[in-house]
């Protein structure tokens, strides 16, 4: 591994999941060349489908994707290794996103199988303590074999303010919470944003006071005016890939100038293009290219050292035990390869430490 650098971990499925990898890897990222060294084993532990680092602190957060859902937390040493600091469950079956608030208080992670969120208190040293608070949901949607109960795929606070949103695929549906930050508990809204039917909401991103979420079941990229009271006002919406065949959309992110939207497609292996217009906010696909491997589930963007120089996207490819760097043209926003294949077991999320 490469002596200097930014760390960067990755989150991996276990034999626990039917995956190939150990547990959480790291490696380093040259922020000039967007190269990355060859990972190692930085803490074994049963599939951490998706990471998260702590806004202050060098802790890193890991959701165990299991029956009986749990998450740790881990202290980062200077060279990457991790040394677990804690560990709950969450309440709820197959945890699949874990976030830490702004102002680092709270732990918000989204259990998938029993459609719940789940809200850690942290100390002053970022270790999670008992949950405050766990809400439910109910329901089901109108695709019977995905949406036959609720499924909470994604919980992100806002970067600002008390706002969690959580997003369940199961019930076409987002929940505007209010994260009560002494008692940690979740104040629902009146009512959740129903998306349209089917749909099948996974993921979502942010610019400025608008929310883009992609649609897992639909192959739907849809954009939102967001209230400063949670009503969202839908702005446009767009396919997620030409691709004539099956579309499963998982990962969706945005540029820093905030100019380009990018969208990870299984099915076709693609990664998708789209211009967000500055005034309608209406998202345009403006091109595809090759994933570089197969069943992109997640991806991460990541600046250059220099401030001219170009932004990195990296897809963690689960299918083909590989996680692939693009640099991002400046003009066009069309991710093209710069660095050699990083290949480890079955990678489901990575992250800049």
């Amino acid at each position: 591994m490469m002596s200097d650098g930014e760390l960067v971990f990755i989150g991996c499925y276990t034999s626990e999941a039917g995956g190939r990898g150990d547990g959480i890897s790291v490696a380093r990222r040259d922020p000039r060349t967007g190269e990355l060294s060859a990972p190692r084993l930085a803490a074994a532990t049963p599939s951490p489908s998706f990471l998260a680092r702590h806004p202050r602190l060098p802790v890193l957060y890991a959701a165990g994707e299991l029956a009986e859902g749990r998450v740790t937390a881990w202290a980062i040493a200077e060279d990457g290794d991790l040394t677990l600091l804690g560990e709950q469950p969450t309440g709820g079956e197959h945890p699949c996103h874990v976030a830490v608030t702004a102002d680092g208080a709270h732990l918000v992670t989204a259990n998938y199988g029993s459609g719940s969120v789940a809200v850690h208190p942290l100390d002053l040293l970022g270790v999670p303590g008992e949950r405050t608070d766990l809400r439910r949901h109910e329901g089901s949607g109108p695709v019977e074999d995905r949406q036959e109960g609720p499924h909470a795929h994604m919980a992100t606070p806002d970067p600002d303010g008390d706002r969690v949103w959580v997003i369940d695929l199961g019930l076409d549906a987002l929940f505007g919470y209010r994260l009560d930050p002494e008692t940690g508990r979740l104040e629902p809204p009146p009512a959740p944003f129903r998306t349209r039917p089917g749909t099948g909401p996974r993921h979502l991103t942010r610019a400025g006071g608008r929310l883009y979420v992609v649609g897992e079941l639909d192959g739907s990229v849809t954009g939102y005016d967001a209230a400063a009271d949670g009503t969202l006002t839908e702005l446009g919406r767009a396919g997620a890939s030409e691709s004539d065949g099956p579309v499963q959309p998982s990962e969706i992110g945005i540029g820093a100038d905030g100019r380009f939207g990018y969208v990870a497609n299984r099915g076709p292996d693609t990664i998708a293009v789209f211009a967000l217009d500055e005034t309608s906010g209406i998202p345009v696909l403006r091109g595809e290219v090759p994933s570089g491997g197969v069943w992109p589930r997640h991806f991460s963007l990541m600046p250059s050292v220099d401030p001219a120089g170009p932004e990195f996207l990296y897809v963690a490819n689960e299918r083909s035990d590989s996680v692939i760097t693009f640099r991002l043209d400046p003009e066009t926003g069309i991710p093209a390869p710069g660095a050699p294949v990083l290949e480890l077991g079955t990678p489901t999320c990575i992250i800049r430490a």
